[in-house]
């Protein structure tokens, strides 16, 4: 492995954040509103409908790591997931929402959740082996800043093309059914373009030897929870997680029935989010090098909470105000993306330090499976508040919803992620893993006994 990595290693692996951005975003961002005010299903069989596909892979992407750490190719280890799963999960993905019938809706929805389920295995196939990579293809403490850095950016450009322009695609090609369909194969582009660029942009890049690592799934996880470190980060990243999925679920919904701007409100709410990370990241990074990785995450998720409290009063605010408040959210958001995945490489290296074992899977698995629990809860959460507030369903027409159901998509959107986001950040102050407990766990590593 090598300190440094050259510029081009760290735009081909920050290019597979199109397809993992493209994914995490739009069926939290559409497929909820999809089920529910164009297939007239109920909010709360369409919030079981998105939740299941991803409590799928919670289950599957632990042994997707397991299965990656084994891997030997000639293309190492891990890339060949990126092609193969990514292609998958693309082709996958333009077929969620390109059902053969549109009546009985009841039968569009079963395709939609089936399909989701495929989309949602070859995601768990191309993420695990995917964020397992940093950890073994750098050395370096800043370096893996560095390429979360690049990832982050790319991660940005991802959710704010595929997050801000999949509304604008379903409105231009005829909304509904239709609509959406060609969202779906707009989006599939997104994450085969994302896919193929990163195994092929990570051709040079070095490549791990398989080394022995523990020998059943049941050890694998007992290892892991020895990492006091990984398991502090898991538990805050997951928590947040839910917050911000949460909010992502409701945006179409405060576009509509808050701000009143239902063809373009999401994209503007989109465009404000992730835009401002775009600009933001460079000063981040410059934040991480002067007060710690830890720090700087604890300042980001604060940011965020603070910024998402503020917007529960939006229905006095104009558009403008707003959008600058959700700006705000993106700054926070920005740095709580990039700290929380430069930390867990680092929790990886801490582990291969202390145990001489390759296993970075078990804990990449172990983390897109508490990501995607996060984000598979959070569009549930949202559902859960709709029905609470008597929201009412439609199969395409309009329907005035009641004060209550308004009033639940805003407290959905602000409130209840800012409870989330926020309070968990204090965990963060027993995170004790720095560069200089790095260096010293690399020449001298502790036994099982004295880590406890």
């Amino acid at each position: 492995m090598t300190d440094v990595l050259p510029r081009s290693t760290r735009i081909g692996y920050a290019m597979g954040s199109l397809a993992t951005g493209a994914f995490g975003t739009v069926p939290g961002l559409l497929l909820l509103p999809y089920l529910t005010d164009n297939l007239g299903v109920t909010a709360a069989v369409a919030g079981l409908l998105v939740l299941l596909p991803k409590a799928w892979d919670v289950l599957l992407n632990p042994v997707a790591g397991r299965i990656s750490d084994r891997t030997r190719s000639r293309w190492g280890p891990r890339r060949p997931y990126l092609l193969f799963a990514g292609v998958a999960m693309a082709l996958s993905f333009a077929g969620m929402f390109a059902a053969p019938v549109e009546e009985p809706v009841w039968a569009a929805a079963v395709w939609c959740a089936a399909v989701f389920f495929l989309t949602a295995t070859a995601f768990a196939f191309f993420q695990v082996p995917y964020v397992a990579m940093p950890a073994e293809i750098t050395d370096g403490y800043t370096e893996r800043t560095r390429l979360m850095t690049w990832r982050v950016a790319v991660l940005a450009v991802a959710i704010l093309v595929s997050g801000a322009a999949a509304p604008l695609v379903v409105t231009a090609t005829g909304g509904g059914i239709t609509g959406h369909r060609w969202m779906g194969v707009f989006v599939a582009g997104l994450i085969a373009i994302g896919a193929i660029g990163a195994f092929v942009g990570t051709r040079s890049s070095p490549m791990s030897s398989p080394t022995a690592n523990e020998p059943s799934l049941r050890a694998q996880l007992a290892i892991a929870r020895r990492n006091r470190p990984f398991m502090i980060l898991l538990t805050v990243f997951v928590v947040q997680t839910v917050g911000i999925a949460t909010m992502l679920a409701g945006v179409k919904y405060v576009a509509d029935q808050v701000i009143g701007r239902p063809d373009d409100g999401a994209t503007f709410l989109f465009a404000c989010f992730v835009g401002p990370a775009l600009l933001v990241m460079p000063l981040w990074n410059r934040v991480g090098a002067a007060v710690g990785k830890n720090r700087s995450l604890a300042m980001a998720a604060t940011l965020m909470a603070v910024a998402a409290s503020l917007l529960v009063t939006a229905w006095w605010l104009p558009p403008p105000v707003v959008y600058l408040i959700v700006a705000v959210m993106g700054v926070g958001y920005a740095g709580q993306q990039v700290f929380a995945m430069a930390m867990l490489p680092d929790c990886i290296a801490y582990d291969t330090a202390r145990t001489k074992r390759r296993q970075a899977g078990v804990f990449t698995g172990l983390w897109t499976a508490g990501e995607t629990l996060g984000l598979a809860l959070g569009p549930g959460v949202f559902a859960v508040v709709l029905t609470l507030g008597g929201y009412l369903s439609s199969a395409g027409e309009t329907v005035t919803q009641p004060d209550s159901a308004r009033w639940a998509i805003l407290l959905g959107f602000t409130v209840i992620p800012a409870i989330l986001i926020g309070p968990i950040t204090a965990l963060l102050s027993r995170y004790d893993l720095t560069e200089t407990t790095m260096e010293s766990v690399t020449a001298n590593p502790p036994t099982d006994a004295a880590l406890g």
